[in-house]
């Protein structure tokens, strides 16, 4: 179940979040049976904006990269999870092999120690492999909380891949492989890599993870009875495009209208008074070029920015997505919950703040910063036939219902990514 949670967000619930609250039976129901059917990723973190008339993800990673900011209350709902997914995967598992990212800076470095914490309360041998070439023997690294890591030399024997003197059953992959596949990770059949090397930016897509969250939508909607829209924002593409070439802008320009025309029609139907906006953003390892369009001519200038500057090159795609505003607020700033969780289970999250941001802007930027969320009292908790009111709603309940969906979808995503699929057919 979902952690019940002491969030930034007050007042009431609205409609949406009141027809999730009464639906909890049959919304548990319907993951259980998602989850016969299909394998969940090993860890998944999904951004969540609520903008009070929706609530939608934004972003979905499946190799997180925060875990040092789930508060000391979520991580027995870590290593509960951890558990589960190991004993699932590898049952006679006791050594882990750990990789992070190739230059891991000091964030990605206390990520990566709170994981080995968690897997280690697990009862995993947990080591850390480096794919840096420059690492050529035991390195230790000193981490701002006074702890130290250290990183090892991977070593290759021919279809395995461990440490000096450690055999791993799991290997677990905390980075993205942004640049590609090290070769040292090709061809690795004996042990269980995860995630699978199909889950890495060399070839996933946001625009294959927007269909697959739509199919999941609709029928989650159709379960409750409801618009799928209210959870799942519109998009559009123009597949693959070359910015030197001006058709780019063009077709960029005319489906960006396209979308805004039927974002209108919505706001119209609801009677929301608001100005809708796209989100565009590059398909690929330039993940990080993401841009809110209030006017479709500002379309032209960011394809000449794209075009002049070095991240051109890193992707050829682009997604056009329905923009989300976020009325939630932190410390006076505009913030979005983000939600963490291992195998299919929710163990906690942060919200993401960003003072100099608005609410129809990304806050995954320079200068944003997180608010751990803390576990709420266990007296909060509603008690079993309560009247309505007896007890805070669980608002985080919400999030990780969503969040959940877009781990449904990132199921989806891996399925048809899979290159050996064919070999359970």
């Amino acid at each position: 179940m979902v952690p019940h949670l002491i969030t930034a967000l007050s007042g009431p619930i609205n409609e949406l979040e009141q027809r999730i609250l009464e639906s909890l039976p049959a919304i548990e129901r319907w993951f259980r049976l998602e989850w016969m059917e299909h394998t969940p990723a090993f860890y998944t973190s999904v951004d969540v904006r609520n903008a009070g008339f929706k609530l939608a993800p934004v972003d979905t990673s499946l190799f997180p990269g925060c875990f040092q900011l789930l508060t000391d209350d979520m991580l027995p709902l870590a290593v509960q999870a951890a558990m589960a997914a190991i004993e699932k995967i590898c049952p006679e598992a006791k050594n882990l092999l750990l990789i992070p990212e190739r230059s891991a800076d000091t964030d990605a470095l206390m990520n990566v120690a709170q994981l080995t914490r968690i897997f280690h309360q697990a009862g995993m041998n947990v080591r850390l492999g480096s794919i840096d070439e420059t690492i050529a023997g035991p390195t230790p690294v000193e981490l701002p909380d006074g702890t130290t890591l250290t990183l090892e030399p991977l070593v290759r024997t021919r279809g395995r891949l461990g440490l000096k003197h450690f055999d791993p059953c799991t290997i677990l992959l905390n980075t993205q492989l942004a640049g590609g596949v090290p070769k040292v990770l090709e061809g690795i059949h004996e042990q269980y890599l995860l995630p699978p090397l199909h889950a890495g930016w060399t070839m996933r897509r946001r625009n294959q993870h927007v269909h697959a969250y739509e199919e999941v939508a609709k029928k989650f909607a159709k379960l409750l009875g409801m618009d799928p829209w209210l959870i799942n924002p519109m998009h559009a593409s123009c597949g693959e495009v070359d910015f030197a070439d001006d058709a780019a802008a063009d077709c960029l320009m005319t489906n960006s209208e396209a979308l805004l025309a039927k974002v209108r029609r919505k706001y119209k139907e609801y009677g929301i008074q608001e100005k809708p906006f796209v989100i565009v953003k590059a398909d690929g390892p330039a993940g990080s070029a993401v841009h809110t369009v209030r006017d479709v001519k500002e379309i032209g200038e960011l394809c000449r920015q794209w075009r002049d500057g070095s991240t051109a090159s890193q992707f050829r795609e682009v997604l056009l997505q329905e923009g989300v505003p976020t009325y939630e607020r932190v410390n006076d700033a505009a913030a979005e919950p983000v939600v963490y969780m291992i195998d299919r289970y929710v163990v906690g999250g942060f919200y993401r703040i960003h003072p100099e941001r608005g609410p129809d802007e990304s806050l995954n930027a320079p200068g944003c910063s997180y608010v751990p969320l803390a576990l709420a009292e266990s007296g909060q908790f509603p008690k079993l036939g309560a009247k309505q009111g007896a007890a805070p709603p669980n608002r985080f309940y919400m999030y990780g219902v969503i969040a959940r969906l877009a781990m449904v979808a990132a199921a989806y995503e891996l399925e048809a990514n899979d290159p050996d699929a064919e070999v359970y057919e």
